[in-house]
């Protein structure tokens, strides 16, 4: 199956991206809260809106029905998301000394590379496009669901985790997106494949940006 082999390609990133400095201190309490509102403020403000016109402009081009709808429920989804992980955020007690994350903060280099990357890839062809937007859409599973699993019992942000968690339902919207892989994989020749996969690696490269950006941004030294 597409996605699981692409799964076995992406795990030495994802368990780079699950140990990284960043997570660890949300785990832990340690993370400087403003890193917090950092990550928030580009995601909210730059890379889930242009992930949602991704598969917005995926759903648009690619030739089945069935694809078509599940890429286009996915878009609304993201919207959605978006804004109750803003709204939530920004809802926290001050008392936990989180900053609320400005809607409008300008895109930092590399969100920006990030989401013209987005467009980029989705513009070229329904085999680019579908290869760079399942990191992200793994990703929030995957960090969410390691959050919840490992974080220290008492520690300041774990409220943070369960708002930044994307719930139960999420997890079968992600399967239902896997199936599409699936079947792409069966459907396509030998070059939509390839540059499938080549989009998909790409994609998981900028993904784990993401929180190599918000790491920096927290003033710590880039991590090993």
């Amino acid at each position: 199956m597409l996605h699981q082999e692409l799964k076995e390609r992406a795990e030495p990133e994802w368990k780079e991206i699950i140990e990284h400095p960043f997570w660890a201190g949300v785990r832990d309490g340690s993370l400087p809260a403003g890193a917090l509102t950092h990550f928030v403020e580009q995601c909210a403000g730059h890379v889930l809106p242009a992930y949602a016109r991704a598969l917005a402009r995926t759903a648009a081009a690619t030739r089945w029905d069935r694809h078509v709808v599940l890429l286009a429920q996915a878009a609304a989804g993201t919207v959605r998301a978006r804004d109750r992980l803003l709204a939530a955020h920004n809802g926290l007690d001050a008392a936990l000394g989180v900053p609320r994350a400005d809607p409008k903060a300008p895109a930092g280099a590399i969100t920006h590379a990030h989401t013209t990357f987005l467009h980029a890839a989705t513009a070229t062809t329904v085999a680019a496009g579908m290869g760079g937007l399942l990191p992200l859409a793994w990703f929030r599973q995957r960090i969410g669901d390691d959050l919840r699993q490992r974080r220290v019992p008492g520690a300041r942000h774990n409220v943070w985790i369960d708002i930044f968690h994307p719930g139960p339902e999420y997890a079968g919207a992600v399967s239902e997106l896997e199936g599409v892989y699936d079947e792409l994989g069966g459907l396509m020749a030998t070059p939509g494949r390839t540059e499938l996969v080549e989009y998909f690696m790409l994609g998981l490269r900028y993904t784990a940006s993401v929180t190599k950006a918000a790491w920096a941004e927290a003033g710590q030294p880039a991590a090993r």
